[in-house]
């Protein structure tokens, strides 16, 4: 029998290799969690302000920026403090819960993606009886069922994960609970895992990512046989954004979770970790206002709005004084 010792607890030993950036690293990362959470809320807002951002294309996006900015607030909270404490344990139950939190709101983010370009499609193809197709029961319907198969599979994943025997070493190479760092600290981790993982990260990268691709190939064959240059380019207008967003998404997404795994990708993997949960959430709100003039107008009204409240405000307090 193998003498192993039990691992109960973990450690986050990412950036701890980095002791010297650790105060750079910390005000950076807050920075873009600030910067983050501020570019969401204000896209939710003017969404929820403006009446004519009340369509089907909005609402999904809202459902992207609220569901980008939970999968935030699972990572960066801790990341920070682990920044600022000498101790970077976790316990195996907070690991699973932020594992499984993690991986089911990145799950239902490239749902949601996919079900954005079904609406592009549907805009395109359908104009006259878009938003009879593209009801607000069937957007809820859309989110609900991104929602709910991805956290079945991010459950799925970490049940299995979390079934293993973990013995000797509990330091993990990351900065926060993801799947490859995780699963090789495990004893009894086969080939079988590895491929069951494989399959339904496959699952929800290359499978919303075939859904987008047919999407926009069917729009490609509709907007091709478009005869006026200016209605080509107003559809393809129309699409760039999200177009954008889902190069950026997809692109780091693939490169951490499909390739095949090793010890000498760990550092490569957390480079890409960190660009995929700080700067592709920050990316997003800017790419969707830079190349939309209704948001662009429904966000500067929303800032008017903040600006004159804290006026006023500011006003009512001097008063009193």
């Amino acid at each position: 029998m193998n003498n192993h010792t039990a691992v109960n607890t973990f450690l986050l030993w990412g950036f701890s290799s980095f002791p010297e950036l650790k105060n750079l690293l910390f005000v950076v990362i807050l920075s873009s969690h600030v910067t983050i959470l501020l570019a969401n809320v204000s896209i939710m807002v003017a969404i929820k302000l403006s009446q004519n951002l009340h369509t089907p294309m909005y609402f999904l996006l809202f459902s992207l920026s609220c569901s980008e900015t939970c999968t935030n607030m699972v990572i960066i909270p801790r990341v920070l403090v682990d920044l600022l404490l000498e101790s970077k344990t976790i316990s195996l139950p907070e690991c699973a819960t932020q594992m499984f939190f993690f991986f089911g709101l990145s799950s239902n983010n490239c749902f949601i993606m996919a079900a954005m370009s079904y609406d592009r499609y549907t805009a395109i193809h359908n104009p006259l009886h878009y938003h009879t197709l593209m009801t607000r029961k069937i957007c809820c319907q859309l989110v609900m069922a991104s929602s709910v198969v991805g956290f079945l599979i991010s459950l799925c994943i970490t049940i299995m994960i979390f079934n293993l025997s973990f013995c000797d070493s509990n330091n993990i190479q990351h900065f926060f609970c993801d799947i490859s760092p995780v699963i090789h600290l495990a004893c009894d981790y086969t080939s079988y895992h590895e491929m069951v993982i494989f399959v339904l990260s496959a699952f929800v990268l290359v499978g919303s990512f075939i859904l987008i691709m047919i999407s926009y190939v069917f729009i490609v064959s509709i907007v091709v046989k478009m005869p006026s240059a200016k209605g080509r380019y107003k559809a393809f207008s129309t699409c760039s954004s999200h177009l954008t967003v889902v190069c950026i998404h997809y692109g780091f997404a693939c490169f951490v979770y499909l390739r095949p795994k090793g010890s000498a990708s760990f550092g490569e993997d957390m480079l890409m970790a960190v660009i995929y949960t700080v700067l592709t959430p920050l990316l997003n709100p800017i790419v969707y206002s830079l190349r939309n003039k209704e948001m662009q107008i429904a966000l500067k009204k929303v800032l008017e709005s903040v600006f004159n409240f804290f006026s006023q405000l500011t006003n009512k307090v001097t008063l009193n004084i």
